[in-house]
């Protein structure tokens, strides 16, 4: 069987911009803390932690950080509440290099926020946000449903790299039907 390498290429895009994102684009191209932003608007906000465990990042996720096939990175798995409804599902890739000097404690964080972590520190870069809708397909779609009540038909989702020195970090922010509903 040939493999058309442009389709599967075309089909891992994401884009430089939220096309027809409707009543997500304010979420989606915000550049500050989404913690920070979430927290403003409602006063009973929390992290919710789903899992927290060494795994092979997807495909995409490991070209992004240099990661070598199969190897392994921490992935951080939460849910953040706000007015006790589910409103983002993040997903963070911790390759082990990374997980050194500063970042050291970020595999112990809990129910902390990565994000308030990376944007207290002004050193901290962060590449351009990434933008993708997601459908029935994508594993990440498939993770973020088990946290909602019905499945849409696509989700929403962002992510960017950040970096501190030669360390890296994948922060993917899936947006809940919730966030938009209030």
């Amino acid at each position: 069987m040939k493999v058309n390498f442009n389709k599967v290429n075309l089909r891992e895009a994401w884009l430089k911009k939220p096309i027809l994102a409707g009543r997500y684009e304010p979420w989606l191209i915000g550049r500050g803390s989404l913690t920070l932003k979430l927290q403003q608007r409602h006063s009973n906000f929390l992290v919710q932690p789903v899992c927290m465990q060494y795994a092979k990042p997807l495909n995409d996720e490991a070209r992004l950080l240099h990661l070598k096939n199969e190897q392994r990175a921490l992935v951080r798995k939460v849910v953040l509440i706000s007015n006790n409804q589910p409103v983002v599902f993040a997903h963070s890739v911790l390759p082990r290099s990374s997980l050194r000097g500063e970042w050291c404690g970020l595999s112990h964080l809990g129910n902390q926020s990565l994000g308030a972590t990376l944007f207290a520190n002004p050193k901290v870069k962060r590449t351009p946000l990434t933008f993708k809708k997601l459908s029935h397909a994508h594993p990440l779609f498939l993770e973020a449903v088990k946290h909602i009540a019905y499945v849409p038909s696509f989700l929403w989702a962002r992510r960017s790299v950040f970096s501190l020195h030669c360390a890296t970090i994948l922060v993917t922010e899936i947006f809940l039907p919730c966030i938009v509903e209030k």
